[in-house]
């Protein structure tokens, strides 16, 4: 039974350790902003950016669950 789930289970934990990527690479960037005594401009420059890659991360996920439903791909 496990079997057939797998391809699940494993999709579901890649996501997961992303997602737990993403987290300890945003604690990191917020501890090197702080200790870096960085401007608020480029505060907001470097979450926008990190925001950004999270997003299209996100929306290429989307997109493929999209493409695999509808037999594109």
């Amino acid at each position: 039974m496990l079997y057939e789930y797998m391809n699940l289970l494993e999709s579901i934990g890649l996501d997961l350790l992303f997602a737990a990527i993403f987290f300890f690479i945003g604690m990191a960037i917020k501890d090197v902003l702080k200790q870096g005594n960085v401007p608020p401009f480029g505060r907001k420059v470097v979450w926008l950016v990190l925001f950004l890659g999270c997003t299209g991360f996100i929306t290429k996920g989307l997109i493929q669950l999209i493409w695999e439903g509808t037999g594109l791909s």
